[in-house]
């Protein structure tokens, strides 16, 4: 016996949606459209995108209709966590490649940013993050050398955050953040795999333990055709 219709209805949207013939972010046809399409009732039809809401293909926005959903990574500029830490919720594992590593003496705005004195060193660290050999992010970040004595290649082609909190006991609080767009350099280009005319979101960051201490500055160029920013505002 075979599949249900709706469900092969269903089956037919999806290799549509995968081949481009409905391209994210776009408002699927009328149900009577599909009907006439498929041959089906509207309430077969109803049932097919009903089921791809639930996978996650299609999203229903109340008063507009239904669309084909973007399939970016929706970072919540509110919740603190690391890009692994986001990565690992969605059931993907993320890999760090270090472009960079070496210990410098800082120029004037990064000692600004994590409140150093003269002469004290940072270590500086480039990562490319990659998602199924995607690069998402290039990450500059600059750490106290006198906060991490023992950092490594090694631990930072891991998770920042984990080595911070869970080896060495530090407890982290806030991170101030500003997002920005504009045009990668060169070198940012290459690293994620786009063309120097595409924007990218670049945030610049630093960050605070829970004893006021600044850990880290670091900025992040994000792919913008895989990751998107969202935020929830309440009315007081």
């Amino acid at each position: 016996m075979g599949s249900p219709l709706y469900r092969r209805i269903a089956q037919q949207i999806r290799e549509e949606i995968e081949s481009g013939q409905w391209r994210e972010g776009e408002s699927i046809p009328t149900e009577l459209h599909l009907s006439e399409q498929f041959g089906a009732s509207r309430v077969t039809v109803r049932q097919a995108i009903k089921l791809l809401v639930e996978e996650g293909l299609l999203e229903k926005v109340q008063g507009s209709g239904t669309y084909v959903k973007e399939q970016k990574i929706e970072h919540n500029i509110f919740e603190l966590i690391s890009f692994t830490e986001e990565m690992r919720s969605l059931n993907k594992e993320p890999v760090n490649k270090v472009l960079d590593f070496q210990l410098l003496e800082p120029n004037d705005h990064v000692k600004r940013m994590l409140n150093l004195q003269v002469e004290k060193k940072v270590f500086y660290v480039r990562r490319q993050r990659l998602v199924d050999d995607i690069p998402y992010v290039v990450e500059d970040t600059y750490l106290p050398v006198d906060l991490f004595p023992n950092l490594s290649y090694g631990i930072m082609t891991g998770s920042k955050y984990d080595y911070i909190e869970h080896e060495l006991g530090k407890k982290i609080k806030d991170s101030f953040q500003e997002v920005i767009p504009v045009l990668p350099d060169e070198d940012i280009a290459e690293a994620l795999t786009v063309d120097g005319g595409t924007p990218v979101l670049k945030i610049r960051s630093y960050s605070v333990l829970e004893d006021g201490t600044v850990f880290e500055y670091s900025e992040n160029h994000f792919k913008s055709d895989e990751y998107k920013f969202t935020l929830r505002a309440s009315r007081p």
